[in-house]
C-alpha cells in the first residue's frame, strides 16, 4: 500500500471537501479558538502577576482543566448546545485558557523587580508599569504560552469532526470508515505538519521579543527614559 497515494492525487486537494479547503477550517477553528482564549487569558493573568492576587485559584483551576478529556468535554457541549462551530470553538478555547493564562501570570510576575521598582521611584502609574515594563519582559513567555496553546489547539481540533464540525479530522474519520488508511495517513501528516509551522513562527516571534526585552535591557530604558528625562 502507498501511504501517501491520497496526498499525490491532485484531485484529493480541490473542491469543498479537499484537502486545502480542509487545512484552513483546521486553521481556522485554531485561530479562533485561541484568540478567544487569549482575549480573555492575557488581560486576567495580567492582572494576576501584576497585583500578585488570586493567582492559587486560578491556576488551580487552570491545571485541573488540563486534565479534562476533550472528546468528552466536546461530547457534553454538544449535547447540551447542539452541533456546530460556536460549541467546538468553544471547547477548543477552553482548552487554550490554561497554558496562556499561566505564562502571562508568571511572566508578569516574573518581571525584573528592579525596572519594576525603578520605574514606580520614578513616578510612572501602575499602568504604564505593566504596559513599558512588565509587559516587553513577559511577552517572550506570553508567546511560549500561545505557542503550548497553539500545538495543543491544532491537535485536538481533529476531534471537531466527531461533533458534525469538519477539518482534518474529516479525512482521520472517513479513511477509517472506509479502511482508506492513505486518506487516514495524510490526515494524520497534515496536521503534524500545521503544527510544526506554526511552532516554527511562534518560536520565531519569541526569539524576536526575547531579543528586543534583554539586550542590555534596552527596551525597558527606552520606556523610562521619557521620566529619567523629566526628573533631569
Amino acid at each position: 500500500m502507498n501511504l501517501f497515494e491520497y496526498l499525490s492525487d491532485p484531485a484529493n486537494w480541490t473542491g469543498q471537501g479537499g484537502i486545502w479547503h480542509l487545512l484552513l477550517q483546521h486553521l481556522g477553528y485554531t485561530v479562533a479558538a485561541v484568540g478567544i482564549a487569549a482575549a480573555i487569558a492575557i488581560p486576567v493573568g495580567i492582572f494576576i502577576g501584576h497585583t500578585n492576587r488570586g493567582s492559587f485559584l486560578v491556576i488551580g483551576l487552570s491545571n485541573a482543566a488540563r486534565a479534562i478529556p476533550t472528546l468528552g468535554l466536546l461530547v457534553l457541549v454538544v449535547l447540551l448546545l447542539g452541533t456546530g462551530i460556536g460549541p467546538i470553538i468553544g471547547v477548543l478555547a477552553l482548552l487554550a485558557l490554561p497554558p496562556i493564562l499561566t505564562a502571562t501570570a508568571a511572566g508578569i510576575h516574573g518581571a525584573d523587580h528592579e525596572a519594576v521598582h525603578a520605574a514606580r521611584a520614578l513616578g510612572m502609574s501602575e499602568w504604564q508599569i505593566v504596559a513599558k515594563v512588565e509587559w516587553p519582559l513577559a511577552l517572550p513567555l506570553v508567546i511560549s504560552g500561545l505557542r503550548s496553546a497553539s500545538l495543543q489547539v491544532v491537535a485536538t481540533a481533529t476531534v471537531a469532526a466527531y461533533s458534525g464540525g469538519s477539518g482534518l479530522g474529516r479525512l482521520l474519520i472517513t479513511g477509517n470508515a472506509t479502511r482508506n488508511y492513505s486518506e487516514m495517513f495524510a490526515g494524520a501528516v497534515l496536521v503534524a505538519a500545521l503544527a510544526i509551522v506554526l511552532d516554527v513562527l511562534l518560536g520565531g516571534l519569541g526569539w524576536l521579543a526575547g531579543r528586543r526585552a534583554s539586550p542590555g535591557g534596552k527596551t525597558i530604558d527606552k520606556a523610562i527614559e521619557p521620566q529619567l528625562n523629566l526628573v533631569g
